[in-house]
């Protein structure tokens, strides 16, 4: 079993829809039982909230629910827990090697390095754009299912 931790700042944007997206994407493969997958935030502002309406609003667009998701925060043992802990921008990712303590077993990454297009996610909270995100995070966790399943 593969563990897949997605993170971003807020866990109410990016990483609940990366989370979803994979979880789909894994169950239309039939790998399910290959996979478990989870998100988390950075930092502790949504701590309880839901996905942000217009990032449920995108997901269901696509057939995709996400009820029932709160946002919580990346802990220092998720480190253990998880085997890729995937962030969405270069600040998450410096942010995830604060909370880990650094990142001895190569396990964060961002999730657009899976792509031919590395750099960030494209962030909706602050352009309202969320079908640019959905791109991003769609391309991100098609490769990186790519590379985890073998096709």
């Amino acid at each position: 079993m593969t563990n897949i931790l997605f993170i971003c700042h807020g866990n109410i944007c990016r990483s609940p829809m990366a989370e979803f997206v994979m979880k789909d994407l894994v169950k239309k493969a039939g790998l399910e039982n290959r996979f478990h997958i989870e998100s988390a935030a950075t930092s502790t502002e949504e701590i309880g909230n839901p996905v942000y309406p217009p990032a449920q609003r995108k997901l269901a667009e696509h057939g995709i629910d996400c009820t029932g998701k709160t946002a919580r925060q990346l802990r220092n043992s998720d480190y253990d827990r998880f085997d890729l802990l995937i962030g969405m921008d270069r600040a998450n990712l410096r942010n995830m090697n604060r909370i880990c303590g650094g990142d001895p077993g190569g396990k964060l990454h961002l999730l657009m390095d899976y792509t031919d297009h590395p750099g960030d996610v494209a962030d909706p909270w602050y352009t309202g754009d969320f079908e640019a995100t959905w791109q991003d995070v769609l391309a991100g966790c098609r490769s990186l299912l790519a590379k985890l399943s073998g096709q």
